[in-house]
């Protein structure tokens, strides 16, 4: 077998990585549901950043908690924060791309957005944040 399917194997067919899913899909409706909420006080795309925020404050603490089972620390909240970055990117781009370049209604841009990240954000997560190989 190859190693780069080796390597998918080993990060992806994991119990980490299914939490890590089920985790995401709670962080994405907390997000999109923050974004929403915050879409009737401020632009849309202001919303959308405001939500992504507070959903991974809430994202960091279940991933300590249920997935890397550690204590959570400051040290690992700021490089979990660090970890998101090309996901915030990522999705920002997609965001911009499918509600103001190609007129998708803001929610289905949020959830789209969400899951376009996914994979880039838990090895980002697993690796850099937890140190785990």
């Amino acid at each position: 077998m190859p190693a780069f399917f080796k390597t998918v194997r080993r990060h992806f067919f994991t119990r980490e990585f299914l939490l890590f899913l089920v985790i995401g899909c709670f962080n994405t409706f907390n997000g999109s549901l923050l974004a929403k909420i915050f879409e009737l006080l401020v632009d849309t795309n202001l919303a959308f950043n405001i939500g992504y925020i507070l959903a991974n404050v809430i994202a960091y603490a279940l991933n300590s908690r249920l997935i890397f089972h550690e204590p959570m620390a400051l040290e690992k909240c700021v490089k979990f924060a660090i970890s998101y970055i090309p996901n915030y990117l990522i999705q920002n781009i997609i965001v911009l791309l499918f509600y103001n370049r190609l007129g998708f209604p803001s929610l289905a841009a949020f959830v789209i957005a969400a899951v376009l990240g996914v994979p880039v954000t838990f090895l980002a997560v697993k690796l850099f944040a937890f140190g785990r190989k």
